[in-house]
């Protein structure tokens, strides 16, 4: 939960940071928002950094583990590298929501570890506060994100 929870925030903070710079798309782009950063790079490097971080924690330095995360950080990079590919971000667009979400996809890991789970191994009130208010925040965003899917249709 902690993961999707940081997956949405990072969302939030590209759709801040679109609406700062409000820097266009290529030409050719077919949409018409603003395409700095990458709304698609922030996310694929939050999720890849944060997946990644993730197995060295659980598996330590393997083979595994690091054959698995440089594979996953490879994805992130060419899902990434396929917006400038189909011309629908520039390659500054996509290395700013890049930057931009494997930083945040570090410092989501690092917050976790460093605060929430001591916090939440050490007092029942503090499990049951952020088990609740995950799961209410998990519902909370697979409402909003149906009533908008039948939105747009």
């Amino acid at each position: 939960m902690w993961a999707l929870i940081g997956a949405v925030a990072n969302s939030a903070l590209s759709s801040l940071l679109k609406q700062m710079f409000n820097h266009e798309r290529p030409a050719p782009a077919l949409r018409s928002d603003p395409g700095m950063p990458s709304s698609h790079a922030q996310s694929f490097l939050y999720a890849a950094v944060f997946l990644v971080l993730s197995l060295f924690y659980w598996l330590g330095m393997t083979y595994l583990s690091v054959i698995l995360g440089v594979a996953t950080l490879a994805m992130g990079c060419y899902l990434s590298w396929l917006r400038i590919s189909q011309r629908l971000h520039t390659p500054n667009q996509v290395l700013v929501g890049g930057i931009v979400g494997s930083a945040f996809g570090a410092l989501w890991f690092a917050l976790f570890h460093f605060l929430v789970r001591e916090a939440f191994a050490s007092s029942l009130p503090i499990r049951i506060v952020v088990t609740t208010g995950s799961a209410l925040f998990c519902v909370c965003f697979v409402v909003y994100a149906i009533r908008n899917w039948f939105k747009d249709d």
